[in-house]
């Protein structure tokens, strides 16, 4: 594959990622880039050889510097989040933690979580931004999920699924430790 092949696939997978990521169509990106949509179709397409101008237009209307589009690999297709990457990011009042495992960014982004909660404690969550979802996996005990409101019981072997740009809790209401893994997916 040619230098040019490659940085036309780099800016075609670019692009599209990134205008998935603000949630535009191909004529809302077309007309805040002021391009035609039939340009912006080729270039998804790794097809045609766009002029620095347009560009230039479409790194602008995507709030990223050109150089972000025509890097030809970005970042590589494995991370790898080792044990001493781990962080401990909540800590409840009886020993309970919640560990981000790994994530990814830039939007949308997917977060990895472990969670273990002692008997008694609760994570109060604020909603996060409005489309992200969340899945829950029971390992261990059973969780008290309460979702704007409305309260469920998640028993171990059990996933659940929930929209997450509401307020809600994890608890721990038994009498044994909790362990669950949770998804949060932010777009």
């Amino acid at each position: 594959m040619s230098d040019q092949e490659a940085i036309g696939e780099a800016v075609a997978r670019t692009v599209r990622a990134l205008r998935a990521g603000h949630g535009w169509s191909l004529d809302e990106l077309a007309g805040r880039a002021g391009v035609s949509k039939g340009v912006l179709v080729g270039l998804e397409q790794g097809r045609g050889n766009p002029n620095l101008g347009t560009l230039i237009r479409i790194s602008d209307a995507l709030g990223v510097p050109l150089t972000r589009l025509v890097q030809v690999e970005e970042q590589p297709p494995i991370r790898m989040f080792p044990p001493d990457r781990h962080v401990v990011l909540w800590e409840g009042t009886h020993g309970g933690t919640g560990t981000l495992l790994g994530g990814s960014d830039p939007r949308p982004s997917l977060e990895l979580w472990r969670w273990e909660l002692r008997p008694g404690e609760v994570r109060e969550s604020d909603p996060h931004v409005p489309g992200t979802k969340e899945i829950v996996y029971v390992e261990e005990g059973v969780l008290t999920l309460n979702v704007d409101g409305r309260g469920d019981l998640v028993e171990a072997g059990t996933a659940a699924v929930f929209v997450g740009d509401r307020p809600h809790t994890y608890g721990n209401a038994g009498k044994d430790d909790l362990r669950f893994i949770l998804a949060v997916l932010d777009l």
